[in-house]
């Protein structure tokens, strides 16, 4: 989890990565692959991504965008933002083969803010598509970029079936914060009108979605509590991969763990309810009934396990922890 005072992927980059994803499957056999369609230096990924285990590349070192027959106007270097489409067509020959496993992180920017036409590329690319939507200009022009990452999504999936290999590799799809750029203080709230009710409350506005597909798979919809730390341990399980629960603050959520998901505020849900902290309010769930002194118990165990997840990620991260234990 996030520590404080840093930017936490950033410090990370001459820590012990052990457990990050990139490394494990790398120590597996597998080659592995980072891409950005931003400038690649950005918030040091340079450093951060190489250290996950991820041969990378980003705008300025040796990815390349071909734009010639499909935006019309402005070079790469000035463009905001750059094509995840473009970036699917330009890398994914460079990986995908049957002979051996690959494991790739596509770090994606097209459905970046600015949400208007005039301010995001892909948005004024994709315009026409959204133009009869019942929607205000904002909304629409989000909507309108993010299709460049559907595009994405398909030309992967084509070039994996092309392969013949779409039935052997897992695509995982999962955003890294809510749209904020469409949070506009004292002015319309954007993100509601998208979400189509009141996203106002910390637990509403986070609410998003993970899509984890191969061709071929049975649907199956996890409903109880999950968030982004919970992705790791649930991959390297699926995987196969050995790791100690105790030192990862995520659990497997195709598991039967308890449901846990920590705000950084130190607000969280579990399957029974949520708490906030601004408030120091515990709602529950429908179908559920305690005692107040029953609740009381329950907000004193799960804040004292949340502040000890945030305690001891923050010493993990400072002190090397991995290092100490495995060695660089």
């Amino acid at each position: 989890m996030p520590a404080t005072g840093v930017r936490s992927m950033e410090y990370s980059a001459d820590r012990n990565m052990y457990f990050a994803l990139g490394n494990q499957l790398k120590a597996e056999g597998y080659s592995t692959y980072a891409y950005h369609n931003h400038t690649y230096t950005y918030y040091g990924r340079d450093k951060s991504h190489p250290n996950l285990g991820y041969s990378y590349k980003g705008i300025g070192n040796g990815l390349e965008l071909d734009y010639s027959g499909y935006y019309p106007g402005k070079n790469t270097k000035t463009r905001w933002p750059n094509s995840d489409y473009l970036m699917a067509k330009a890398t994914a020959d460079e990986y995908m083969t049957a002979d051996e496993p690959f494991h790739t992180y596509y770090l994606t920017v097209s459905g970046h803010m600015l949400y208007t036409f005039m301010g995001n590329s892909m948005s004024s690319y994709h315009k026409s598509k959204v133009a009869d939507l019942p929607y205000s200009d904002e909304v629409k022009a989000y909507l309108a970029c993010q299709i460049e990452l559907d595009l994405m999504v398909e030309e992967l999936i084509a070039k994996l079936e092309e392969k013949g290999i779409a039935e052997d590799t897992l695509i995982v799809l999962t955003a890294d914060h809510y749209p904020y750029g469409l949070q506009q203080a004292g002015e319309a709230d954007f993100y509601s009108e998208l979400a189509g009710k009141d996203t106002t409350s910390t637990f509403e506005k986070y609410r998003n979605t993970l899509i984890m597909w191969h061709k071929g798979m049975e649907s199956m919809v996890i409903d109880e509590p999950v968030y982004s730390i919970d992705l790791l341990p649930t991959l390297s399980n699926l995987f196969g991969l050995e790791y100690d629960s105790r030192l990862m603050m995520g659990r497997d959520f195709l598991s039967d763990a308890p449901a846990l998901v920590c705000f950084a505020d130190r607000s969280w849900v579990t399957e029974y309810g949520q708490y906030d902290s601004k408030a120091k309010t515990f709602t529950l769930f429908p179908g559920q009934s305690w005692t107040e002194e029953n609740k009381a118990e329950y907000v004193k165990a799960i804040n004292t396990v949340v502040r000890r997840k945030f305690d001891f990620s923050n010493l993990i991260l400072k002190q090397d922890y991995y290092d100490i234990l495995f060695g660089k």
